[in-house]
């Protein structure tokens, strides 16, 4: 068994609101996963079952090859909360060397990785800085370095890359990679699709409480995709008459087309070679991740609007 946690069935209701509404999923050993959903889709309440801060009203949590038990297993999770969990008053170092003592480090083991992580992220100045004089980026910074400083097996990371500059957006990123390549299981939640689609190796996307997407980034793509081609020649068409596809965008010398149902990308070919064009290049244009996300989060609030209206018209 690869599954280092194993979502069966979860259920999780506020009075009449389904915030996680029969959600399964499975998540595998040193993989990076993207949880993804518009707000009040029930994301932040499944990491708090997760995580042990809430439990589920049914269905079940697998961690680590067991049924998952808060007590015992919250050691092996590192958690980074969207919003700040820090101690405003406190510096920096003693709040962290805190947090590791509570995450079951001695102290002298917690100094040793402290440090480590304090030059590896260029913050081994800010020991006696309190976080209340931090920007936004610096506070990131260490929330990140709080969550992972005790090698959690799975590690929760909401809004990661939130009030950070690019410089260092890249530096936390290279981080999670180098995480992952270590062993440890990442759960990435954003909203920013570009960063999901660069680093995620799977992702579950949930509107509404439920579950409506599921999968690698290539099988959704493909799973989406509307067979359109980009084609790139040497000179600009003349006229463009064919039966095999229709014509999408004209961009100079680029035709954008999309294929009739019964052909094929080579019917494509054919027709342009046929009509004795250079081509210079031919590509599938696949739809981004951010398309995918609008196309199926607006269509499920639309059949919920319909289904309600139906309830109180009938």
């Amino acid at each position: 068994m690869n599954e280092i946690l194993k979502i069966d069935q979860l259920k999780k209701y506020y009075a009449t609101q389904k915030a996680v509404d029969d959600i399964s999923f499975s998540i595998q050993r040193g993989s990076i996963f993207g949880l993804l959903g518009p707000n009040g889709a029930g994301k932040t309440t499944l990491l708090r079952m997760i995580t042990g801060i809430f439990y589920p009203d049914s269905g079940s949590i697998q961690f680590d090859g067991k049924i998952f038990n808060p007590a015992e297993d919250i050691i092996k999770i590192g958690y980074m909360p969207e919003e700040r969990g820090l101690y405003k008053k406190m510096k920096i170092g003693e709040q962290a060397l805190y947090l590791a003592q509570l995450k079951g480090l001695s102290k002298s083991e917690a100094m040793g990785k402290i440090k480590f992580w304090f030059k590896r992220l260029e913050m081994e100045t800010w020991w006696n800085k309190k976080v209340e004089d931090l920007s936004k980026g610096m506070s990131q910074k260490l929330q990140f370095v709080t969550t992972v400083l005790h090698e959690p097996k799975l590690i929760i990371l909401d809004e990661p890359f939130s009030g950070l500059d690019p410089l260092n957006a890249n530096l936390i990123k290279e981080e999670i990679y180098r995480l992952s390549k270590n062993g440890s299981t990442i759960i990435f939640s954003t909203h920013r699709m570009e960063q999901v689609e660069e680093i995620c190796d799977q992702i579950v996307l949930v509107n509404l409480g439920k579950k409506v997407l599921d999968g690698t980034i290539g099988e959704i793509k493909q799973q989406y995709k509307e067979n359109k081609f980009s084609i790139k020649l040497q000179e600009f068409p003349q006229e463009i008459n064919s039966n095999v596809f229709n014509v999408t965008q004209l961009l100079d010398k680029e035709i954008v087309v999309k294929i009739n149902e019964g052909f094929k990308s080579n019917d494509v070919l054919n027709y342009f070679i046929q009509q004795n064009y250079s081509i210079e290049s031919f590509n599938e244009i696949l739809p981004s991740l951010n398309e995918i996300f609008i196309q199926l989060v607006e269509g499920t609030a639309a059949t919920t609007r319909a289904f309600e209206k139906n309830i109180i018209t009938n």
